[in-house]
């Protein structure tokens, strides 16, 4: 809620310094903008707006991320489940290969740049794979559980595509081997403001 307060003081304050002549009580001549002047601060107020709300989604997409880390491996990259599910996002070999990335064991584990860009490649995949369901179903409760774009594509991590689709056609629920609901990722994870292309 901060954060949305904030883009909107940036915004006022932007829209404040757009139209900023003010009449002065003293009588105090000012210089009046060309229309190129005028032109060229419309633009980089109106970069300034752009650069602030893509901020703040990367900001959102960052604390959405470190949430997930942070409930899958507490954030360590260099760990390995008892299923062999690895590094900070518990990822499978088999959900690995099929966003194209064909690496070891070894070679996972100690890259984490290579582990983020796995996990939104994932996100993203999972996105435009359930896009009709986030459609349908964002903004609205559930069995008690508010549905969200970043809920879904977290229960969509926990147990694929094909648990969350289960759901909203039939309501079933997926457990995965620790006995985890994708309705309790569903409900942890939502709200944020990740706005994935």
């Amino acid at each position: 809620m901060k954060k949305k307060i904030y883009i909107i003081i940036t915004l006022t304050v932007l829209t404040a310094l757009s139209f900023g002549m003010t009449s002065s009580t003293n009588d105090v001549p000012i210089d009046i903008p060309t229309k190129v002047e005028l032109a060229e601060m419309q633009r980089i107020n109106q970069q300034a707006i752009i650069d602030s709300i893509n901020q703040y989604h990367q900001i959102e997409l960052d604390e959405f991320l470190n949430a997930i880390g942070h409930r899958e491996s507490t954030n360590r990259y260099d760990v390995v489940n008892k299923w062999g599910y690895m590094g900070k996002y518990q990822f499978g070999r088999s959900t690995l290969r099929g966003l194209g990335y064909e690496v070891s064991k070894k070679e996972f584990l100690s890259n984490p740049d290579l582990q983020e860009e796995a996990m939104l490649s994932l996100l993203t995949h999972n996105k435009e794979k359930l896009q009709k369901y986030i459609d349908i179903f964002d903004g609205k409760t559930i069995n008690g559980i508010y549905i969200t774009e970043s809920g879904i594509l977290a229960a969509a991590h926990l147990g694929g595509q094909g648990s969350v689709k289960r759901f909203f056609k039939n309501g079933r629920v997926f457990r995965d081997g620790n006995g985890t609901k994708i309705t309790s990722y569903m409900n942890k994870f939502s709200g944020y403001d990740i706005a994935l292309n």
